[in-house]
C-alpha cells in the first residue's frame, strides 16, 4: 500500500518549486520583455531583404515593407547567407542544402552556391548554381555578387578562395587562393582553415576580403595579390570572427565584430597606418548586440544592422536612436536595404560625444556557451539569457531529486 509519508510531499514539493521557478521566470522575462518592433514615422519606399540561417533547416530568405511585414518568403534550404536585390529584381541568395548529386563525395551530401529568386508574382527559385562540399559545417559558400562583366564573384570556404565565375563557360575566369599568402595545411577541405565568409568588389580589380579565423579583413587586388591588411597582429580587441565589412571608401570600413558582440567603425591611421576604431556600437535600446553579423552605412548617413542571435534587424542613427526595428526569423545572417543594398556610405568622423555607445557585454562561462549551443539547435526568444539557462538547470536538479524522493516515498 502506498503511503503519503514526509518523503512523498518533500518529493512533490521539490518537483512543483521547480515547475513554478521555470515558469514565473520565464512568465516575467517575456511579460517585461522590450518592444523589438519599431516602425519608421514616416513613409519610405525602401524594402529589407534579409537572409536567414536558421537554426536546423529552418533557412529562407524574406523580404519586409517598411513597416516590417513580410512581403513574400522562401525556404526550401538548410541556410541562407548573402541576400541582394538584382537590377532586373531577381534576389541573389547563398545557400547550402542536401543533394543526391555529390561529385566525388558518397550521397546524400550538401551542396553550396547562390540561387536566383524571382519574387513576382509569387516568390519562387528559378535558376541555382552549386558544387558539393565534403561537409556543410564550415563550407559554405557566405558570400557571393555579380560584377559588372557578368560573372559572379565567390568567397569559396571549401578551398579558402576567392574567383569569379564565368556562367558561359562553366569555369572560374580569374582565382586567389588563400595558400597565396597564409600557411596552408595539406587539405582545406578537411579542417576549418580560415573560414573566408565575405568578399566586396571595392574598385577595378580589386576586393575586400573577410578572414574570419585570423580575424582580419584583406585587400585584394588582380595582379598583386594581398596589398593591405586590417590587423595585422591579429588582436582579437580589435576584430573576432566578423562577418560582412562594409567599405566606406579608402581609409574606412564598418564591421559586424561578431564575437566581440559590437558594430565598429574602423579608420585608418595616416600616421602610423595601423585601424584604429573611431564609432563603436555595443548596445540598441537598451538590448546589448548578440552576434551582429551585418552592418550597411546607408546613404542616409545611418547603420542597418543584423543582430543575429536576438533576431532583429535595426537602423540607428550615429548617436544610437533607432529608425526602425523588425523582428525576423531565427538566426539572421545578413540584411540589404532595398533599393541601395551595399552601396558606399559615408563613414563617421572622430569628432563629437557619439564614439561607444553602450557597454560590452559579460560573457559567463558554461552558461553563455550552452545558451550558443542552444540557440544553433532550436529557436529561441531573444529575451532568454544566461539567467533562463541557470533556472533551467536548477529545476532538472529540482526535478531529478524530487523524482528520486517520491519513488522512495512509493515503495517505502
Amino acid at each position: 500500500m502506498v503511503s503519503w509519508g514526509d518523503t512523498t510531499r518533500r518529493g512533490l514539493l521539490l518537483v512543483v518549486a521547480g515547475v513554478l521557478l521555470v515558469g514565473v521566470t520565464f512568465g516575467a522575462s517575456w511579460a517585461f520583455a522590450p518592444n523589438t518592433s519599431v516602425t519608421p514615422g514616416d513613409e519610405t519606399n525602401t524594402t529589407t531583404l534579409v537572409g536567414v540561417q536558421g537554426p536546423g533547416w529552418g533557412g529562407s530568405v524574406v523580404e519586409l515593407d517598411s513597416n516590417g511585414t513580410t512581403m513574400w518568403s522562401v525556404g526550401n534550404a538548410i541556410s541562407y547567407q548573402d541576400v541582394t536585390q538584382l537590377d532586373n529584381g531577381t534576389v541573389l541568395a547563398t545557400y547550402a542544402d542536401k543533394y543526391r548529386a555529390c561529385g566525388p563525395y558518397k550521397p546524400p551530401c550538401k551542396r553550396t552556391g547562390v540561387r536566383f529568386i524571382d519574387p513576382q508574382p509569387n516568390a519562387k527559385v528559378t535558376g541555382e548554381w552549386s558544387y558539393p562540399v565534403r561537409t556543410r559545417k564550415d563550407s559554405e559558400v557566405h558570400d557571393a555578387e555579380m560584377l559588372p562583366s557578368g560573372e559572379l564573384l565567390v568567397a569559396d570556404m571549401e578551398y579558402e578562395s576567392i574567383y569569379t565565375y564565368n556562367f558561359s563557360t562553366g569555369k572560374p575566369s580569374w582565382t586567389w587562393n588563400a595558400s597565396q599568402y597564409y600557411d596552408t595545411p595539406s587539405d582545406p577541405t578537411k579542417t576549418d582553415w580560415l573560414h573566408i565568409n565575405d568578399v566586396d568588389r571595392i574598385g577595378d580589380g580589386r576586393y575586400l576580403v573577410s578572414v574570419r579565423n585570423t580575424n582580419q579583413l584583406i585587400i585584394i587586388e588582380r595582379g598583386k595579390g594581398v596589398v593591405e591588411v586590417i590587423n595585422k597582429d591579429r588582436d582579437p580587441s580589435i576584430l573576432d570572427k566578423q562577418h560582412n565589412p562594409h567599405w566606406l571608401g579608402d581609409g574606412a570600413v564598418v564591421v559586424a565584430d561578431s564575437e566581440n558582440h559590437r558594430v565598429v567603425e574602423l579608420h585608418r591611421n595616416e600616421s602610423t597606418g595601423k585601424w584604429e576604431e573611431a564609432w563603436t556600437v555595443y548596445e540598441v535600446d537598451g538590448i546589448h548586440l548578440d552576434w551582429p553579423r551585418d552592418a550597411d552605412r546607408l546613404p542616409n548617413g545611418n547603420t542597418l544592422i543584423t543582430d543575429s542571435r536576438n533576431n532583429r534587424v535595426v537602423e540607428i542613427t550615429r548617436n544610437g536612436s533607432v529608425v526602425s526595428s523588425y523582428d525576423v526569423p531565427d538566426l539572421p545572417y545578413e540584411a540589404d536595404r532595398v533599393p541601395f543594398g551595399e552601396a558606399y556610405g559615408q563613414p563617421y568622423g572622430t569628432e563629437g560625444d557619439y564614439n561607444v555607445l553602450g557597454e560590452r557585454s559579460v560573457n559567463i562561462p558554461v552558461l553563455s556557451t550552452l545558451l550558443i549551443g542552444a540557440r544553433h539547435v532550436v529557436s529561441l526568444p531573444f529575451w532568454v539569457s544566461e539567467l533562463h539557462v541557470l533556472v533551467i538547470l536548477v529545476a532538472v536538479g529540482l526535478w531529478i531529486v524530487g523524482g528520486v524522493l517520491l519513488l522512495k516515498g512509493r515503495y517505502s
